[in-house]
């Protein structure tokens, strides 16, 4: 645990990137660019798979995949 103690603070470093007036929302800045892309990928085929699956129940299966 001691070097929980004599660490580097980087709150000030975080506070300038987050704060910065410049006009951009948090999503917009340069991690946005591809964490809003991979969200939106996760989001939609977990959507996607959820309305197959309902399908399928709707028609009987159970399963992903066959008849059962």
């Amino acid at each position: 645990m001691a070097g929980w103690v004599n660490r580097e603070n980087n709150v000030p470093k975080y506070q300038r990137i987050y704060q910065k007036h410049d006009g951009l929302r948090l999503w917009e800045k340069s991690r946005g660019k591809w964490m809003v892309p991979a969200y939106k990928v996760v989001l939609f085929t977990s959507f996607g798979c959820s309305m197959y699956m309902m399908g399928r129940l709707v028609l009987g299966h159970k399963t992903w995949f066959g008849k059962n």
